[in-house]
This record gives C-alpha cells, structure tokens and sequence, in this order.
C-alpha cells in the first residue's frame, strides 16, 4: 500500500515470512502491554502519527491481552498471530531500514559543586517555552519545538557551546554534577540516566526539553575530518578520540548545538528501565525508538537483522519490539533505536549498532484491514 504524501509502502506479509519468527519469545511485551493499557485508561492516549493508526485501536487488543494466559513462547507468538496481522515497511526510495542502539547511563555525581566535580546536569529553564504554529516566528524553522521568551519577543535559545560558556549560572536549576563533561554529553545523547552519589544513592533522571536546535551527530563530523574509520565507528570509538585530544573537546562536542534539559524521575525498580516517552518503563532489548511523527507509541514491531548479531549470541536479531519511545535522531518510517538496558554492560552493547535491518510492525486486524 501506497498513500498519497508517504514516502514508503505497506505490504501485508505472513508471519511465515518473517525472518526468525519461530524462535522468538515476546512473552515480556505483555506487562509493558498491561502498563500502556493502564496509561490509556487515565485519559491519556498517544499523538497519531502520518500513518493514521491511533492508540484507541489498541486499546481492545491490549484488554484481550490482558485477560489471556501465557505459558511458553509459542503461546505468546500464537496470540499475535490470532489477533495481528504484519505488515512490512519498505521505504520507497529501495534503501532497507536501519537500527542504531541506546541505553541508559549510569553517571557517578556529585550534589554539590567543587574543582572536581563541576559539570552541572540542569533542569528545565523557566525562559525555555513549547513552540508551535500559533507563536512560532517566521524566522524560526518548524522543526524548532522550543524558544527562547525574553522581554515578550521569542527567539533561538542559546545553544549548547552558549550554555556551557555559563549562560545559566546562578540560576538554580542543578540537579547534580558530574566530573566528566563527555560522560554527560553522551547522558545527553541518551536522554535519560541513573545517577549515582558517593554515598550509594541512586537517582533517576530523564528528559524534560532541549534548547530546539538540531541534533549534529559528533561522530559524522569526526567522520567528515577524517579522524574515524566508517568501519568500525562505533560510541565506543567517539570517545576513544575525545579521550585522546582533550584540546579539542569543547570544539566537538559545541558542534552538536543541541542541549538537553532533565528531570527527576521516580527510580522504581532497577530492573525496570527508565520511564520514556511513552510514559512507561521502558524493558531491555524489547523496546524500540521511532519517528513520533509517523508512528504511534505502543504498537508492535518486529526488527529483523541478518548482520545484527552480537545482542544475541552471534544470532542474526529477529525480536518483536514496542514503540515506546522517540528521538531527534530517529527519522524515517523504518529507521529505530532498540534500548539495551541500564549501566556499562548496556553501554557496550548500544555502542557498536549500526546496522541495516528489516521493520515490520504488527497492525491489530481490525484496524489491519484499512492498509491491506
């Protein structure tokens, strides 16, 4: 299927079809699956996306899911298959789709400020407003969702390099502070953390806004320069390089102008993953990113991945997945990034994917039969 403005297809395939299905188990979707349902009934559904699948038409899917029982991984594949119908996301210019990966950092910090520890994790600023098409200026691009409000006129917030330099100093808005100014850049780059004091403490923060420029992926200027291979480019990599010309931090990571602004968050259980932008904790290896402005959060997809192999023990990745979460970075009808957990281990993992892969989301059938 092709819709007039959509720059990919929607083609109905079987579960047969899909690569690795047999073998996969998705009994952990389903307390996600509850969670959602419970979000929902607060009166809170998801935005839309482009693709026009709304959140109420997984409301009665989700109910039937709440009431079933599973006792092993067929069973679980079995209440998709009878309740589901896949679809396969092919981008119309041919290219296939792509994963990268994002977990959730673990960053020692400080409560207060000293020689050491002395890069602050701010919140949001009172200065900082939401734009839209009512108070947005011309001279703003569309893409900016945030403003800067002084003396009644709205302009560009100051950037992440303006911020750095002590834009915000005095203001109040310290959460904590680190002692490694590329550790919370990549914090910034994940959107989320748990923060771990001297004294054992442990926090949680997570996203609250942005300054609203563009994400400027550090890497593809390294890339650009010449300083890293396209082959093995990797998070992992990135710092490596930062870590070697400390002289040229600032420079770096000023290039990504984007700047994210945090909130507290309640910590639950450590075993659970942060609460992201679907309102419910995210689960390790089951929750994917996506385009918020095509997708709608809570419905299935299934990632297939011949060259992903290293978050399954040297198995090509087929995993069915929730759309829980977004990024400015996450752009395209089948383009995601699949969360690998909390802490170092995660970190590693996230680090090295990039790969191409096949998307597949999984439609409810009753509202399947509009896009057959």
């Amino acid at each position: 299927m092709t819709s007039a403005g959509r720059n990919f297809e929607l083609k109905d395939v079987s579960f047969a079809e899909l690569p690795g299905w047999q073998t996969d188990d998705p009994s952990a979707l389903f307390p996600a699956m509850h969670s959602i349902l419970a979000h929902m009934r607060k009166g809170k559904p998801y935005r839309t996306g482009s693709l026009g699948l709304t959140a109420e038409e997984l409301v009665a899917f989700f109910e039937k899911a709440e009431q079933a029982n599973f006792s092993d991984a067929a069973t679980a594949r079995h209440f998709f298959e009878e309740h589901c119908l896949p679809f396969k996301i092919s981008p119309s210019s041919g290219k296939t789709g792509f994963v990268t990966a994002f977990y959730e950092p673990e960053l020692k910090v400080s409560a207060s400020p000293d020689a050491v520890w002395k890069y602050p994790i701010y919140r949001r600023p009172d200065d900082l407003i939401d734009l839209d098409d009512a108070n947005r200026p011309e001279e703003i691009d569309p893409y900016y969702a945030f403003g800067l409000l002084r003396d009644g006129k709205i302009s560009h917030y100051p950037d992440r390099g303006e911020i750095d330099r002590g834009y915000l100093d005095g203001q109040g808005l310290e959460i904590a502070w680190a002692k490694s100014k590329v550790d919370l850049f990549f914090v910034h780059v994940q959107g989320a953390a748990r923060l771990r004091y001297a004294d054992g403490t442990i926090k949680r923060i997570t996203y609250a806004a942005k300054a609203g420029h563009m994400f400027s992926p550090v890497g593809r200027l390294l890339l650009d320069r010449g300083e890293l291979d396209p082959a093995t480019i990797s998070m992992q990599t990135i710092r490596q390089w930062l870590r070697d010309h400390p002289e040229q931090v600032d420079e770096v990571l000023w290039h990504n102008r984007s700047y994210i602004f945090f909130r507290e968050a309640d910590v639950e259980g450590l075993e659970l993953g942060p609460i992201a932008a679907a309102k419910v904790p995210l689960i390790a290896g089951r929750s994917l990113a996506v385009d918020r402005l095509i997708h709608t959060f809570g419905f299935p997809f299934y990632i297939a991945s011949q060259s992903l192999t290293h978050l399954d023990n040297g198995q090509p990745f087929g995993r069915l997945m929730l759309a829980l979460d977004t990024g400015s970075a996450i752009v395209g009808p089948a383009r995601g990034d699949i969360f690998t957990g909390s802490g170092d281990d995660a970190g590693e993992l996230a680090g090295t994917v990039r790969n191409d892969a096949d998307f597949y989301i999984l439609i409810p059938r009753g509202a399947a039969e509009r896009y057959r």
